[in-house]
């Protein structure tokens, strides 16, 4: 059995080359190395032969963001700070965190933030996979 639970993210934005700006820093941070981007989508993939994630974006003129957020895992709580010490670099809105979430579960470690299209994204670190009750 596979230990891939998603093979990739297809997000909208309304102008490509502001998003390809902005992801082109924010994904190779948190582990979307390879550069796949042409010319009518951005696409980022991991590291790999087969089997790999890919995260891509491409352009809607009329988009408009709602209340779905994407979250992206970090291997620790160092992790998630130098992702969100790129996310202010880079110009991420709306940044919360990077802060602990009791009320998520124990050792929940996350930085909140929003791309420039207002799409809603989160870092994040389980020192558990326990549940808040």
């Amino acid at each position: 059995m596979s230990t891939r639970l998603f093979d990739h993210i297809d997000l909208r934005v309304k102008n490509r080359e502001t998003a390809q700006r902005f992801y082109a820093q924010i994904l190779p941070a948190i582990g979307f190395r390879v550069d796949k981007s042409g010319a009518r989508w951005g696409t980022f993939e991991t590291e790999g032969n087969v089997a790999i994630e890919f995260f891509g974006f491409t352009e809607e003129k009329d988009h408009h963001p709602n209340g779905n957020r994407i979250a992206f895992w970090a291997s620790s709580r160092e992790a998630v700070n130098k992702a969100a010490k790129v996310v202010r670099q880079t110009g991420g809105k709306n940044i919360e965190g990077p802060e602990l979430c009791i009320d998520y579960s124990p050792g929940y470690y996350a930085v909140f933030f929003e791309d420039p299209d207002g799409n809603k994204l989160e870092i994040c670190f389980r020192e558990s996979a326990t549940i808040a009750e």
